[in-house]
């Protein structure tokens, strides 16, 4: 298993789609399209070039797991597209760890001071996770950021960085 920052590789890309599409669609039922998340076409502009970055865990060469971060300014990052398949979570793997600690490592090099996402109301398991690793849910009045994503009766969530 290796985790590694995204570079523009049709296959690794064909994977990627098969990912999201696999938790977010069949696993949760949430019925997003593609079309509603077309930052997943343009990876090195919309989240590498800016600042940002797009990691993809590897597994003999078939992605298995990712993770974005997306600046909202110098300060506020966004947590996204953060999937892997069931048998990579928890024993004795723990993928999510493993990415999750890519990203946050990143965003404290690079000075981030808050981390933010949002997450589908029935998902359970991943408000689990966060709230583990210290994310705090926040009502959309107090939020104070604005980014795209498909709403899904979504949770809110903040961290901040020491």
């Amino acid at each position: 298993m290796k985790i590694i920052p995204y570079q523009n590789n049709p296959h690794h890309l064909a994977q990627l789609v098969d990912l999201i599409n696999y938790c977010q669609n069949i696993e949760a039922k949430l019925a997003i399209k593609m079309a509603e998340q077309d930052d997943v076409f343009q990876i090195p502009t919309y989240y590498q070039q800016i600042g940002g970055n797009f990691w993809i865990a590897l597994d003999q060469n078939q992605v298995v797991g990712s993770i974005a971060l997306l600046p909202i300014d110098n300060q506020t990052a966004v947590l996204k597209k953060f999937f892997t398949y069931p048998k990579f979570r928890g024993n004795p793997v723990h993928l999510g760890s493993q990415l999750y600690h890519e990203l946050s490592e990143f965003a404290r090099k690079n000075k981030f001071e808050r981390i933010v996402l949002d997450t589908p109301e029935l998902e359970t398991r991943s408000h689990y996770f966060y709230e583990k690793h210290g994310f705090k849910q926040v009502t959309p009045a107090n939020f104070n950021v604005s980014y795209a994503y498909p709403d899904r009766n979504s949770r809110l969530y903040e961290l901040y960085l020491n």
